[in-house]
């Protein structure tokens, strides 16, 4: 379980952050949000396309699907929705502290 939770992490990792900073946004569609969920119950779901008791290839359909989802979902996103995902929630302009 817990390796089939890394692997998914490592395929989805900048993905999940630009979803949940496109989730904060207040101009973010309804139809995004459910979508996003859908994905959630597929990857928690013992239900799959691909049983994962079969080695190699149970694990597969998540580690391709979830992605190949979620990056459909962020590319049919408004555009200004889009920017200020990738921009790591902050505002359009703001600049970034160097941390010195």
């Amino acid at each position: 379980m817990w390796k089939r939770l890394a692997a998914i992490w490592m395929a989805l990792r900048g993905d999940v952050k630009r979803v949940w900073y496109a989730m904060g946004h207040p101009h973010t569609p309804r139809w995004f949000k459910l979508g996003v969920l859908g994905v959630l119950v597929y990857l928690v779901s013992p239900i799959d396309v691909i049983p994962d008791f079969l080695p190699l290839f149970g694990i597969m359909d998540d580690l391709v699907l979830a992605p190949l989802a979620l990056r459909w979902l962020l590319a049919r996103l408004p555009e200004h929705v889009q920017r200020h995902a990738e921009q790591g929630g902050r505002p359009v302009g703001a600049k970034v502290r160097s941390g010195r």
